[in-house]
């Protein structure tokens, strides 16, 4: 830290002043410098902090700082994956903030300090976020590491991340001053918050069955679901839960809300919020089976249109629509331009993705073949992917930019298909 200019906590007043929610995410993707975000869980958060910012909402984000970030993906000859730390420099991008607070994990206190972001947008609005940090001499060897890797270590370290984004997070925000009415869960990974919530609202001994006034809880909390597979939720065992968390909250009331097997963090969100959602119509439909009893509303994912289009696209709608990047809802009308402004650009977005693909693989791609990209997860169910480029007569080359895993192997023998 020597060197290192701090965010004076005077220099939050403007945002203490105004931002009355909080939005909690693992991960977040702000800029390609910042590797705080692992796939479309994090772009999302990221999308939504620069829409916030254009809106001018009164909005505090909370992550990770992951300074070993998630992976640096390499394949070698054969076309297998290859994975190691994908490390950024906070200093470079962010500056830590004059405030520590301690959580209890193991029986010990670990030491959490904030390192902040403003992100800016075009219209001079501006929202910070605020990256969770346990690499500090007051901190254990081992307990320095918890925020090191996103999504990192063993079941006990993930359990710790849980608690510092979700307790830390929650207990961070009240420090520094801030007056939160309203916090939004994105995914289940910080759904420790509601038990820091919970413990606020204690009721007197005697008053009701339940120690605690949910309800309180539930008109705060905001969670949105992504996954539609149930291996996929973060579940930890009341063992280890007990080893980790300590009595920080009486073992009955965590399973009345969390399960009585495990303690299951998208069914504590779940329990916990007044306000649940999806991300599509079909993903609301489907969590709906995976959760009967529970109301879950659609939000279609969106994307911050001005962050994901290409120059000259941009410069074609910027020409025809000049309020396009603040109201994306005029992109309605792109259906009038020509066939021929659009083909161009097209082109030209081509021409840049061919050379792309050509600086970063050194493989040449065809601008005159159609280019099939895939910028999705592999799992096992995208298999058909393997032989989408076979369809008879018709040619077709595949530009992928994402992480594969799954069972073991697999991602191999995909990787290599796709390859070949």
């Amino acid at each position: 830290m020597t060197g290192v200019k701090a965010f004076s906590t005077s220099s939050l007043e403007p945002f203490l002043q105004r931002s009355r929610i909080a939005y909690f995410s693992m991960e977040i993707a702000l800029r390609p410098e910042i590797h705080t975000y692992s796939g479309g869980l994090g772009v999302l958060a990221g999308d939504t902090a620069r829409s916030c910012a254009d809106f001018s909402l009164p909005i505090v984000f909370v992550t990770l700082l992951s300074r070993a970030g998630y992976v640096h993906q390499d394949l070698d000859k054969q076309g297998r994956q290859l994975t190691q730390p994908n490390p950024w420099q906070p200093e470079d991008w962010t500056q830590p903030v004059n405030v520590m607070i301690a959580v209890r994990a193991e029986g010990r206190d670990v030491w959490i300090r904030p390192w902040i972001y403003l992100l800016n947008c075009p219209l001079g609005h501006c929202v910070p976020v605020l990256l969770l940090d346990t690499d500090l001499e007051q901190n254990s060897p081992q307990d320095r590491h918890i925020t090191d890797h996103l999504y990192g270590g063993d079941e006990a370290n993930r359990l710790k991340q849980e608690i510092v984004l979700g307790i830390g997070g929650a207990r961070i925000l009240q420090a520094l001053g801030f007056q939160i009415s309203k916090y939004h869960l994105n995914e289940g990974h910080a759904a420790l918050l509601t038990v820091y919530l919970l413990r606020q609202f204690r009721r007197s001994k005697g008053v009701k069955a339940s120690l605690y006034d949910d309800e309180q809880v539930r008109e705060r909390c905001i969670f949105t679901t992504h996954t539609p597979v149930e291996a996929a939720f973060d579940k930890f065992s009341y063992a280890l839960v007990s080893r980790v968390l300590g009595d920080y909250i009486e073992l009955d009331e965590l399973k009345r809300h969390a399960g009585d097997d495990h303690l299951n963090m998208t069914r504590l969100a779940l329990n916990l919020s007044g306000y649940v959602n999806g991300v599509s119509e079909r993903h609301a439909q489907t969590a709906s089976g995976m959760f009967p009893g529970y109301d879950v509303r659609a939000v279609t994912n969106g994307v911050h249109a001005p962050t994901w289009t290409h120059v000259s696209f941009a410069r074609l709608f910027h020409e025809s629509f000049p309020q396009w990047a603040h109201d994306p809802e005029v992109l309605r009308r792109a259906e009038r331009l020509s066939d021929d402004v659009v083909w161009n650009a097209h082109q030209d977005a081509k021409r840049d993705l061919t050379a792309l693909v050509k600086a970063r693989c050194d493989t040449s791609l065809s601008a005159d073949v159609p280019i099939l990209g895939f910028a999705r997860r592999m799992w096992n169910t995208n298999d058909r992917l393997c032989s989408s480029a076979t369809w008879s007569g018709f040619r077709l080359s595949c530009a992928g930019a994402r992480f594969s895993w799954c069972s073991p192997g697999w991602p191999t023998r995909v990787t290599s298909r796709v390859l070949l």
